[in-house]
């Protein structure tokens, strides 16, 4: 929107709807108004709403055995990927490392996100000895 009397443009917002120059929006960490407010009415009635939820739950009343559920035993965000893999001690084993994982997603051992996560790891380990490496010999250099 544009200020009518000298023609400036107070309109916070480009029109792709991002932010303009000079508008970082709301500061870092601040929160909404509606949920500042949602906040505000619960609290100190977390312990009395639980127990609330459950004896409903306790009753047969399915959302709330849900609710309770959901929290008691969340949906797992990921498991745990067991693979014959060597031990990871030098650069070649990573290398080792790297071919098992490839040969356990090609033989459905582990799926490919599985396989691409624990590949994360290995290259995260080179990268350790990569640098304890370089670590090593700048420590020998200064000392000749």
């Amino acid at each position: 929107m544009s200020d009518r009397k000298n023609g400036a443009n107070t309109d916070p917002r480009n029109p792709d709807g991002t932010f303009a120059q000079g508008n970082p929006g709301r500061p870092a960490g601040s929160r909404n108004a509606v949920t500042r407010a949602v906040e505000e009415l619960l609290q100190g009635e977390a312990e009395g709403l639980t127990r609330k939820a459950v004896e409903m739950a306790l009753e047969g009343d399915t959302t709330a055995l849900r609710l309770c559920l959901e929290r008691i035993a969340p949906t797992r965000k990921d498991a745990p990927v067991q693979f014959d893999l060597p031990d990871l001690d030098t650069a070649e084993d990573a290398m080792n490392a790297a071919k098992a994982v490839l040969r356990a997603v090609s033989q459905g051992e582990v799926t490919p996100v599985e396989g691409a996560t624990v590949m994360g790891l290995v290259e995260s380990f080179r990268r350790a000895l990569e640098t304890n490496e370089l670590e090593k010999r700048i420590t020998a250099l200064e000392a000749k």
